[in-house]
């Protein structure tokens, strides 16, 4: 079979893909394969190209056949140290490029850490394969590392709770265990992991004379304009006739810039954003009155609390988004666009409108011009109400910045703030036209508060599923990436300990970027939360401190840099580690303690802690 399999590689690579091989001639349409190498065709075919594994004994034969095909120059393999890390990396790299990757481990416990970082795609749309290795079929006694019960299929319920699974119990099914994933992870509106499960015993198991055209290819199609219960011109009336339209834009909107910004102008509309869909309006637009929801900024709380129209564009009103669904309390209906019927009907009183959102916008549009008598509304008082409170937005924004450095008693000295932290690694970032990845807690609240983003794709922040390491692992992304891309990582000190093999797998195959470390040795977020519902925190601190710079450093190839307690030592430190050729990692001291300029305010509710009864109540109160 070797032979065999390295010619077919050898034929695939001088094609210049699986594709042409076939239509060719050159690759005959009918092989002796294992099922191992069935599967890594299909993928090839699908455009797979790239493979993060962590690989162990649940995955020997599917090894071998990325062995045979990496040295033809068909694919890449990725060998890297945490399956976490392989999950990030490879989540990070189709949402910032778009290229397909797929995450591949043994089976127990590695495909487990897999599976848990699979989170990440899960919540924020991203299509990613996960291949794991599986118990045999056979049952011919437990399995080392399987989950020790006499059950069968028990890691397939496992993944099917996070996501379509299939597990290739027979080999000969393999092309509907492609489709369904190909049908997930190109989902066109609402993509995430899918997860294939490859027994021990059936990856090695030769399937005669396979039909290589049963492998499926091309992605599902895109869905139509909405055709809503009631008439669009009824929907543009009841824009026409509110008062004060909010709407909120989320990460299904990304291509409908033009068409929002037309709906806006009509019904006299200002925008709220999710973190995820930072710069589909851009920053500076007079209707943009950025995030709102928990974590909000001053100005997009106040349009959702005062609105008495919502529009939700491609958004899933995740807890924080609409402060735990009180955020629109003045709302008395509701016009939700989003292709996925529950998403689309989640909120009462509302004019469900399921399809693509930027075809059903354009009807939407065409509709409340033909209902509107005097076509785009003059600037009004909501307009300028709203506007007002953007103003006090920034000045807020701008009263931190002016004391960038307060005195810290852990550190005894002044230190940076976190915000005047983010915003100049994210003024930087964006003079470098760099990706900035900011990670959980209050890096990633500061990321989407401080932002003036003009454009997606700028900066990523990982706001559906609040994962602990992930801007860390995403930076080896650009090692992956058949494009040239600087990352930079802004992560706390909590979060980079979660995840930092970075520090060697982005060495080890040439990421070009930068991790930033705010260390304030806790879990800020949470301690701030504990004051502010408790007056105490508590187990969220330690006192150990940790040289990260002489961490880094100890790995050989990275540039190790002290980010200094200024603004401008830390450009300072950014510019050294642009001009490093590789990996850089900067620790930067900063700033936790009562000072109210030493953070942002937050404008919303949660309904978290002794906050439950209240914002529950409230919720209900509202009964949108």
């Amino acid at each position: 079979m070797t032979a065999e399999r390295v010619t077919r590689a050898a034929v695939i690579a001088r094609a210049g893909g699986f594709e042409a091989a076939l239509e060719s001639g050159d690759l005959p349409r009918r092989a002796d394969v294992t099922m191992a190498e069935a599967v890594v065709l299909g993928l090839l075919r699908q455009g797979v190209t790239r493979f993060v594994v962590v690989l162990g004994h649940g995955s020997t034969e599917l090894g071998e056949v990325l062995r045979v095909y990496q040295d033809a120059g068909v694919l890449r393999t990725f060998a890297v140290r945490h399956e976490t890390e392989a999950s990030h990396a490879a989540t990070a790299l189709r949402w910032v490029t778009g290229e397909r990757v797929a995450v591949v481990t043994s089976i127990g416990p590695g495909a487990l850490q897999a599976m848990a970082g699979s989170l990440v795609a899960a919540s924020d749309g991203v299509g990613v394969w996960h291949i794991y290795g599986d118990e045999t079929t056979e049952d011919e006694g437990p399995n080392m590392q399987q989950i020790p019960r006499a059950e069968q299929g028990l890691f397939l319920r496992l993944t099917a709770t996070m996501g379509p699974s299939y597990s290739l119990h027979t080999p000969r099914a393999l092309p509907t265990a492609l489709r369904r994933g190909l049908n997930q992870v190109d989902h066109p509106y609402r993509p995430g992991p899918f997860f294939l499960l490859l027994p021990l015993n059936t990856q090695p198991e030769l399937i005669k004379d396979f039909n290589l055209d049963e492998l499926p290819v091309g992605a599902p199609p895109r869905l139509g304009e909405a055709n809503p219960t009631t008439s669009y011109a009824e929907i543009a009336r009841r824009l026409l006739d509110a008062r004060r339209v909010v709407i909120k834009v989320g990460g299904g909107a990304t291509e409908c810039r033009a068409e929002l910004e037309e709906l806006a102008d009509l019904v006299d509309g200002v925008f709220v954003m999710s973190p995820i869909s930072l710069g589909i309006i851009p920053s500076g637009h007079p209707r943009q009155m950025m995030v709102g929801g928990s974590k909000g900024s001053l100005s997009g709380n106040h349009a959702m609390e005062n609105a008495d129209l919502l529009v939700a564009v491609g958004t899933r009103s995740v807890c924080q988004a609409d402060s735990s669904r009180t955020g629109y309390p003045n709302v008395q209906h509701v016009v939700n666009i989003n292709a996925d019927l529950d998403a689309a009907t989640h909120y009462a009183r509302t004019s469900a409108l399921v399809g693509d959102a930027r075809l059903s916008l354009a009807a939407l549009i065409e509709a409340v011009r033909a209902e509107a008598a005097e076509g785009a509304r003059q600037e009004s008082e909501w307009l300028a109400e709203c506007q007002t409170a953007r103003a006090a937005w920034e000045d807020v924004k701008a009263a931190r910045l002016a004391r960038p450095r307060l005195h810290d008693p852990v550190w005894d000295r002044e230190v940076l703030t976190q915000p005047a932290a983010v915003h100049t690694v994210a003024e930087w970032a964006a003079e470098m036209r760099a990706v900035t990845f900011f990670d959980a807690g209050d890096v990633q609240a500061y990321g989407f508060q401080m932002s003036a983003q003009d454009e997606p794709g700028a900066s990523f922040t990982e706001a559906g599923a609040s994962y602990m390491g992930f801007a860390t692992s995403a930076v080896l992304a650009t090692a992956m990436s058949d494009r040239d891309w600087y990352a930079v990582a802004v992560t706390g000190d909590g979060s980079f300990t979660m995840n930092p093999q970075v520090l060697i797998d982005g060495v080890a195959h040439g990421a070009t970027g930068c991790v930033v470390v705010l260390d304030n040795r806790r879990m800020a977020a949470i301690s701030s939360l504990q004051i502010a519902q408790y007056g105490k925190d508590h187990a969220t601190w330690d006192h150990v401190a940790v040289d990260y710079v002489a961490w880094g450093a100890s790995v050989n190839g990275v540039n190790a840099l002290f980010g200094g307690t200024t603004p401008e030592e830390l450009r300072a430190a950014l510019d050294r580690a642009r001009a490093h050729s590789g990996l850089s990692i900067i620790h930067v001291p900063v700033y936790f303690g009562p000072d109210p300029d030493g953070g942002l305010p937050s404008y919303g509710r949660w309904n978290v802690g002794n906050w439950v009864e209240h914002t529950q109540e409230l919720r209900h109160e509202i009964g949108l």
